[in-house]
């Protein structure tokens, strides 16, 4: 491990702190790549400047910052080539995309839709032509409820629910090994860690770092929510 890096070892995820560009070279081969990276678009993190000084969802936070690495354009090319992919914000760099599956997560209710900001997020699946649809609506309530009961941790945060939802898309089989990136708060390997996966999480911000290690930590301490049931033989036939 480079001496410049930090790495946290927690049940079967593996954290580090640095450059995934400059991480990537040495890591172990990998089941898939599933991540929210930097759109490219230079995000105003301020979510105040939505309220109008009425708080309908809940106060905005004008803290988070810049998004590191958001204000030049994102280029995918790095991760085409692993088995598997999931890459969000496909819409800010798809001419740099083949042809793949489209997979789209709508995030307001129906009678918020042409309100302020996005109605859904769109990602890409590497393989197939077929779009697909997850609806799950995120205001500060239910971020609360999926980040611990505490506020939402990083600007660009996704669902758990969401997460999940796309390392099923995939395909890849129980104790598969899952790779984030751009990992953020960590809500990708809460989830693998949920579903029976192996994770390597890479985050280059210090702040969010300790957030994500300090969110699977609970995770592996948890244990998989589901366990699989045996398979069940009789007269030759799996039931």
């Amino acid at each position: 491990m480079n001496a410049q890096w930090r790495e946290e070892i927690i049940g079967d995820a593996r954290l580090i702190l640095a450059d995934c560009r400059e991480v990537l070279p040495t890591l172990p081969k990998v089941d898939a790549v599933i991540t929210d990276p930097p759109y490219g678009m230079d995000w105003d993190t301020d979510s105040t400047r939505f309220s109008g000084g009425k708080h309908k969802w809940g106060d905005g936070r004008e803290d988070w910052g810049a998004i590191r690495g958001d204000a030049e354009p994102f280029d995918p090319t790095p991760w085409l080539n692993f088995p598997r992919v999931v890459l969000f914000g496909a819409n800010h760099f798809a001419s740099r995309l083949p042809v793949g599956t489209t997979l789209v997560w709508i995030k307001k209710a129906d009678h918020l839709f042409g309100t302020f900001l996005s109605d859904a997020e769109v990602a890409w699946m590497k393989g197939g032509h077929g779009t697909y649809c997850y609806r799950k609506q995120f205001p500060p309530t239910s971020r609360m409820a999926e980040n611990d009961g505490r506020e939402v941790a990083h600007p660009t945060q996704k669902p758990l629910g969401l997460m999940k939802w796309c390392i099923e898309k995939t395909g890849v089989a129980d104790g598969a090994l899952i790779l984030d990136p751009y990992m953020g708060s960590g809500t990708t390997g809460v989830a693998a860690i949920q579903l029976g996966r192996q994770f390597i999480g890479i985050e280059k911000e210090p702040r969010y770092f300790d957030i994500a290690c300090e969110r699977i930590r609970k995770a592996v301490a948890q244990g998989r929510l589901f366990e699989p049931e045996p398979a069940k033989i009789e007269q030759g036939e799996l039931l």
